[in-house]
């Protein structure tokens, strides 16, 4: 890789397990900050709400600065807010006459960090003079999985060794690795997603391309597709083995991400003998296929093994998708990669939503909502059929 890239893209691997971190440490802390802090359980669910809705929030801000302040600038601050949130959370509920405060405020924080990462880390490897964009976003993605493993099973050994009450220790151990990412990102190279004597594509001239409102509309499915059984995998854990919750998070979302960072790595290592349009399309067929495994298979064991195969197939959609953006849309820069993010995040607040709200119509019957879901890879599998459409028309000739 040319004038010391690889180190750009080593940086961009670790950005995502700082990611991993922001949304998945807190949530494993739920019961202690109700016993520490006394703080109803209600109220401390809010902390993933906040913590989502600040990060779209930021999708959308990092239209208006990105540009302005720059890649290396904006990865710094990420990581420095990623660092900053997770020390607060040892510090600030404690100083604050009410601990829920200072636990949202610490939170916020992170979220921040969270939001600009979600936005530029996907452009800054794009950018890197890879020799295969595709296979590099692709590997990219696995490490939020294996970030997202890492801290489950990390934290679990760390509470049953030196016991829950130091998860005061375990933030500070967590808030090292952004801390020490926040250096490696303001020496590295990092390349412009516009070459040199263009300029990017504005927002209107983005909205005028048929083909980007259907890489939202991909978006948005990709993100919903993941989520609509991720969100729910714990719950089909232990109704199928008969579990307790803590194994059942072990044994349901773990296996999802696990299966789902073994896709992306699977394409990150042979995706130059894949074609990306034909994996995506298959993927998603295997989706479906694990959607009606999950609903309709009437042994409930069965139904985790729906959740796994799940996780498989949904591995390339979002990196898939971004990497065809790419491609079709020339110039696109900071924006279109911003509202691809937030597209992503809606569909991922948005699946679990729909799943739960036809489940709620129906008795709480969780097969009917996610039944419903299957509309979200369906749609995503026209999106690609309708790219291939549009390819010649407002796009580049080149090959997506």
């Amino acid at each position: 890789m040319k004038n010391g890239y690889k180190k750009t893209v080593n940086a961009c691997f670790i950005a995502y397990i700082v990611q991993a971190i922001v949304n998945n440490f807190v949530p494993l802390l739920f019961l202690t900050f109700h016993d520490s802090y006394r703080i109803p359980l209600s109220q401390i669910t809010m902390l993933i709400t906040i913590n989502f809705a600040v990060q779209l929030l930021v999708d959308m801000l990092a239209l208006g600065f990105v540009d302005k302040i720059g890649y290396r600038a904006s990865m710094v601050i990420a990581h420095i807010c990623a660092a900053i949130g997770l020390i607060s959370l040892t510090i600030l509920p404690d100083l604050l006459a009410d601990p829920f405060i200072g636990l949202l405020a610490a939170v916020t924080i992170y979220a921040i960090g969270g939001g600009i990462l979600e936005v530029l880390v996907s452009p800054v490897m794009e950018a890197c003079p890879t020799d295969n964009k595709e296979k590099a976003m692709s590997l990219l993605h696995s490490f939020y999985c294996w970030g997202h493993v890492g801290v489950v099973l990390f934290t679990t050994a760390f509470f049953g060794i030196f016991g829950i009450s130091n998860w005061k220790v375990l933030a500070i151990i967590w808030a090292i690795i952004p801390i020490i990412n926040t250096f490696i990102f303001a020496k590295v190279p990092i390349a412009s997603l516009i070459e040199e004597g263009e300029t990017g594509l504005t927002l209107k001239e983005l909205f005028t391309k048929k083909i980007f409102w259907v890489l939202m509309l991909m978006m948005v499915c990709a993100g919903a597709s993941e989520q609509a059984v991720s969100q729910w995998a714990s719950t089909f854990a232990e109704l199928g083995l008969g579990v307790s919750k803590a194994v059942g998070d072990l044994a349901g979302p773990m296996s999802f991400a696990i299966m789902m960072g073994i896709s992306r790595v699977f394409y990150g290592k042979y995706g130059d003998k894949i074609n990306l349009d034909r994996f995506m399309a298959y993927s998603i067929l295997l989706c479906i296929v694990s959607y009606l495994c999950i609903v309709f298979v009437p042994v409930p064991a069965l139904g985790l093994v729906g959740c796994a195969l799940c996780g498989l197939s949904v591995g390339i959609l979002w990196p898939g998708t971004f990497s065809k953006a790419a491609v079709a849309i020339k110039g696109g820069g900071t924006a279109m990669f911003a509202l691809l993010a937030l597209a992503g995040d809606l569909g991922c607040s948005g699946g679990p939503t729909v799943v739960g709200i036809i489940s709620g119509y129906f008795g709480d019957n969780l097969k009917i909502g996610i039944l419903a879901a299957i509309i979200f890879p369906i749609l995503l599998l026209l999106g690609i059929a309708g790219t291939k459409k549009l390819r010649g028309t407002d796009v580049s000739p080149q090959e997506m």
